[in-house]
């Protein structure tokens, strides 16, 4: 896939860290507001459907958004916007407490969230696109939870499948223990996953200063049907906004939308 390179990839993933940083408190705050309200996060980003809500009868396949930690505000509208396109959708954010003590936790969360969505979508299957944390929660999911029974397709971004050496030099958190290498829970995700329906693609580039070495962004699993996919030059902010990955996806929920609109998932996946 087109990436940047190194040079170009650290210069604009430098200046996004800084808006990040800058925009980090009042993400922070905006999310806690709309995880207790249930409501206002999604107003104040513009939302109107969350997984609680009726789907339109002409809905196409819908297309639930994870994020990572604390990057919801920063991430998952502009995410959003880029993937829009007729016939594919409606995109629903998720709503999880990435600060929680655990992901197996975050994964039953999303879990629920699947299932109203299929509940009100007449049984209909859906998409899953996590970015970083994001990501390894609806893997557990689908992979650990039974969660291929709904979801054929999962996306990933940025997303430390291996475990990333960054979390050894973390606080000392519950969570960020579980995405040091050889950790109990990667331990479990990479036990026998025989029978399992969900494709995956998850792309991983060579430039993420937060997956470190770059190949933990991979999915090696020998049950697990995953097309991994190299972004070179582009950092862990830059990824899920990066315009080859916003094609690729494009093309990706476009093939979901032929194949999966209106039916339960059957085992085949674009």
């Amino acid at each position: 896939m087109p990436g940047l390179s190194p040079a170009r990839g650290i210069g604009i993933e430098a200046s996004r860290a800084v808006i990040r940083l800058a925009r980090l408190p009042l993400d922070m705050t905006a999310e806690g507001v709309g995880q207790l309200t249930g409501l206002l996060g999604r107003a104040l980003h513009g939302r109107p459907t969350g997984p609680g809500d009726p789907l339109p009868a002409d809905a196409g396949v819908p297309v639930l958004l994870v994020h990572g930690l604390a990057d919801g505000a920063s991430v998952v509208p502009p995410l959003e916007r880029e993937l829009r396109a007729d016939g594919v959708g409606p995109f629903i954010p998720v709503a999880c407490n990435a600060f929680g003590s655990d992901i197996r936790t975050a994964a039953r969360s999303l879990g629920r969230q699947v299932e109203q969505v299929c509940a009100r979508g007449g049984g209909r299957a859906v998409v899953v696109i996590g970015y970083s944390l994001g990501g390894l929660i609806a893997r557990y999911y689908v992979q650990r939870l039974g969660g291929d029974a709904h979801v054929p397709l999962v996306i990933t971004l940025a997303t430390p499948h291996g475990g990333t050496a960054t979390a050894m030099l973390a606080p000392a958190h519950p969570l960020l223990r579980q995405l040091r290498p050889g950790s109990g829970l990667l331990t479990e995700l990479a036990e026998p996953a025989a029978g399992c329906r969900t494709r995956f693609v998850a792309f991983y580039s060579d430039l993420d200063e937060a997956v470190i070495p770059a190949a933990r962004g991979r999915i090696d699993h020998p049950d697990l049907k995953a097309r991994n996919v190299l972004v070179p030059g582009v950092g862990h902010l830059t990824l899920p906004l990066h315009r080859p990955v916003i094609d690729e996806m494009r093309a990706l929920l476009a093939a979901a939308q032929v194949i999966f609109a209106g039916c339960p998932p059957d085992g085949d996946s674009p």
